[in-house]
């Protein structure tokens, strides 16, 4: 068990370059991509010039090309 599986809840965060910080407790944030919920302990990537957060790599590909100016 870690410190956040008691806290429940959406998580807010800012995410900066490599690491995030807390800024209300949870134990989960929502992937902007497919809504899917996504435990702290597996939060692998996020976009600091967006500040949302994506459950897989291609999500996070996916939000990047979408956001692209041509």
């Amino acid at each position: 068990m870690n410190r956040f599986d008691n806290m429940g809840g959406e998580a807010r965060l800012v995410y900066g370059d490599g690491e995030y910080s807390v800024v209300k407790q949870g134990s989960y944030v929502v992937c902007a991509v497919t809504g899917k919920n996504i435990p702290l302990d597996r939060l692998r990537y996020w976009s600091v010039d967006l500040q949302e957060a994506y459950a897989t790599p291609e999500a996070s590909l996916q939000r990047y090309r979408e956001t692209q100016k041509d």
